[in-house]
């Protein structure tokens, strides 16, 4: 296995590795509930409460859970906790927790949180282990709020509930409609590509530059 540095561990999956935009993980809530900032809010804090301490748990208890049984276990643990998140959302934003609906019971099966356990809680220590949840949590936070952000201004006029336009702005329904999340997606994802793109054809070009002075 590579072996990496904690600052490497915890950077990861902010961008270069960003479970959402990169990796495609994920992609059942950050296309289902992203079509306000509040709901791209509620599930980022419940994702990130679940993979912190299911990867510290399952770091800690590593050594005593049998190779057999090892997914099972960690499904175990992670519905653990979903259901924690799930209990304490419905009491402190119960607004959210109805819109987030039968989406929050499916963190279970997440499998960017699944992955996690298997490719790097149970090989690393509790610590190393918490690093890599923040930073792949924070990654999945961003994406979700990138498209939560998008869709809510096109497809409302306002972001946070907070009028932009005025009453004079025609909402782009489409945008909070389920086929607002593939657009959107799609419009980052082309964004990202031809970002790529320009900065391997610059770096190129100073290449062609150096080589010719």
């Amino acid at each position: 296995m590579r072996t990496t540095t904690p600052s490497q561990d915890f950077i990861r999956g902010i961008w270069d590795e960003n479970p959402v935009l990169v990796q495609m993980l994920g992609l059942c809530p950050a296309l289902a509930v992203t079509n306000s900032v509040k709901n791209a809010l509620a599930m980022s804090a419940a994702t990130f409460f679940v993979i912190c301490c299911s990867s510290v748990l399952v770091s800690s208890c590593k050594r005593f859970i049998p190779n057999e049984v090892r997914i099972s276990a960690y499904i175990l643990v992670i519905a653990t906790f979903v259901t924690l998140a799930d209990m304490l959302l419905q009491a402190y934003a119960p607004v959210q927790h109805k819109e987030l609906g039968a989406f929050m019971a499916l963190i279970v099966v997440n499998c960017m949180i699944l992955g996690r356990q298997e490719a790097f809680a149970s090989k690393n220590n509790p610590f190393r282990s918490l690093l890599d949840a923040v930073g792949t949590g924070i990654g999945f936070t961003i994406a979700l709020l990138m498209m939560g952000g998008f869709r809510e201004i096109l497809g409302t006029g306002a972001f946070l509930e907070y009028s932009l336009f005025g009453p004079n702005f025609e909402p782009w329904v489409i945008m909070v409609l389920p086929a607002g999340g593939f657009l959107t997606l799609g419009f980052i994802l082309l964004a990202m590509g031809y970002a790529e793109h320009r900065k391997k054809a610059n770096e190129i070009v100073n290449e062609q530059v150096k080589t010719a002075l």
